[in-house]
């Protein structure tokens, strides 16, 4: 199927989920996760529409991002990055979707040209295989990100668990939800903290439902690399 047609099922399905939790479609962004497909199949999901792509490693998306050469469009990293790594990637992208550890938060605000739109990376599930903060671990991780005037904390990002269980994934979702209303309350400056980054290709739906603004589809978007 092209990617123009798996566009109009993914909106389809938003539509669904926002008339289920009475939101506004204009409250979700697509990110087509690129990271598996060819950068002629990424050019497909800018003509669909889709003009927010990610990638998850460093050397993807600068490739990608010169081949694709659309002002339009907004890159975003979702990878683990390396912090010597940084300064290859840093002027390239306009959200970074896992922002953990404050050595990686000195790294981007020595290198940065810009200030950078960041998503805390919460390991909500609390699963050994993913990154992440803890949730115990946030709220004073983002305090203390108010002394890199090159950072901005706009939103919270998780996985689930890749799981059938729809009840254990909600818990996840909204865990996250929960922790960024927290932070919203605290009205930082520097962490207006008003994204919720999480849902996938297997769910999000149920992601929306509980509040995601960003979902970041892959597979039901794109394909991968053996479906082409």
């Amino acid at each position: 199927m092209d990617v123009e047609a798996n566009v109009e099922i993914i909106q389809r399905n938003i539509n669904e989920a926002c008339d289920i939790s009475n939101r506004d479609t204009e409250e979700i962004t697509i990110i087509g996760v690129t990271k598996y497909v060819t950068i002629e199949r990424a050019q497909e999901a800018g003509q669909a529409g889709i003009i927010n792509l990610a990638e998850n490693r460093m050397e993807g998306l600068l490739e990608k991002k010169e081949q694709i050469a659309n002002d339009q469009v907004t890159w975003h990293f979702i990878g683990t990055l390396q912090s010597r790594k940084v300064k290859n990637v840093v002027d390239s992208i306009d959200y970074l979707h896992s922002l953990d550890r404050l050595s990686l938060a000195k790294e981007i605000d020595k290198r940065s040209s810009k200030v950078l739109p960041c998503f805390i990376q919460v390991n909500v599930s609390g699963e050994d295989s993913k990154h992440g903060l803890a949730k115990d671990e946030v709220v004073e991780f983002v305090k203390a990100l108010r002394d890199y005037s090159n950072i901005q904390v706009v939103g919270l990002m998780t996985m689930a668990p890749f799981i059938d269980d729809e009840k254990e994934i909600r818990a996840v979702f909204r865990q996250l939800r929960e922790l960024r209303d927290t932070i919203q309350e605290k009205n930082w400056e520097h962490a207006p903290c008003r994204y919720l980054s999480m849902g996938m290709s297997h769910d999000y739906k149920i992601a929306i439902e509980e509040g995601a603004t960003h979902i970041r589809i892959g597979s039901s978007l794109v394909g991968t690399s053996e479906t082409r």
